[in-house]
């Protein structure tokens, strides 16, 4: 098993083929003054939930607070949910024509996830959802505290880490969602709340 390092402090924008996917990260891609704004909006105006799901036999919170937002119809499931997307808000849409400028999608919609500390995590999963179509290019905007980003090659079990800072893009395209799991793992490290911002096109099926 092999593990790369890629905490990007040099090249504020990188391109990264790696097997079977790509992606590209850009730090401070919102500015401090920019991102710290999104963040206390978003935190207030968001209209958050701690969602559930059937394991194991019984109903597992999630470890984290989520929210969906997007046009009219473009309901996503995901972990035994369907969730119908909330209208969208001035300030997402301000976020999503930012981000279209460095992608060719036209994102229609957005999952939001609220980590109110080092607990709160995500655990590996895919984003290879039918309603997302082949070859998804997924949007990732990160506000607050830094938190690692985990990649795992399916086959291979190759593994790549990222460090995602406040006001950093990360967009992940190509064939990444069908040969590579990622995760948030939880840290034992005291930090403060990050929201992240998934953009996304559904499909409706």
């Amino acid at each position: 098993m092999s593990q790369l390092n890629l905490f990007n402090q040099g090249n504020p924008k990188t391109h990264y083929t790696l097997n079977g996917g790509e992606y590209i990260h850009i730090d401070n891609f919102f500015g401090i003054a920019e991102s710290k704004q999104y963040l206390e909006v978003l935190t207030d105006t968001i209209k958050w939930k701690q969602e559930s799901m059937q394991m194991y036999g019984k109903q597992v919170l999630f470890p984290r607070l989520t929210a969906w937002y997007g046009d009219t119809g473009m309901d996503y499931s995901f972990s035994g949910i369907t969730f119908e997307p909330h209208p969208w808000t001035q300030e997402l849409l301000s976020i999503k024509s930012k981000i279209e400028t460095q992608t060719v999608a036209n994102f229609n919609s957005v999952l939001l996830n609220r980590y109110r500390g080092g607990q709160d995590s995500m655990s590996w999963h895919t984003d290879a959802e039918k309603e997302l179509g082949r070859n998804p290019v997924i949007a990732s905007v990160n506000f607050g505290a830094s938190r690692k980003f985990q990649l795992k090659h399916m086959q291979t079990d190759e593994r790549v880490e990222i460090l995602l800072t406040h006001g950093s893009l990360l967009i992940m395209q190509g064939e990444m969602q069908h040969h590579w799991l990622h995760q948030v793992p939880k840290t034992k490290k005291k930090i403060g709340e990050r929201i992240n911002l998934t953009f996304r096109v559904i499909h409706p099926v």
